[in-house]
């Protein structure tokens, strides 16, 4: 397995914000340069918890 995933928010282009699954340091970049947020790995599973049960959705 890779040692990262990278999703872009929009895939029409290669400058908009990304997420960024780290498999070796177990955390997750969302954003783009300049503009970062990471989330530990007991964060990021949460929120997928969330949008999983639908406690999060589409705005």
């Amino acid at each position: 397995m890779s040692e990262s995933k990278r999703v872009s928010l929009c895939p029409a282009c290669g400058a908009c914000p990304e997420v960024v699954l780290n498999q070796s340091s177990e955390e997750v970049l969302i954003g783009e340069e300049g503009n970062l947020t990471t989330l530990n790995k007991a964060a990021w599973d949460t929120l997928v918890g969330k949008i999983l049960t639908g406690e999060l959705g589409k705005l």
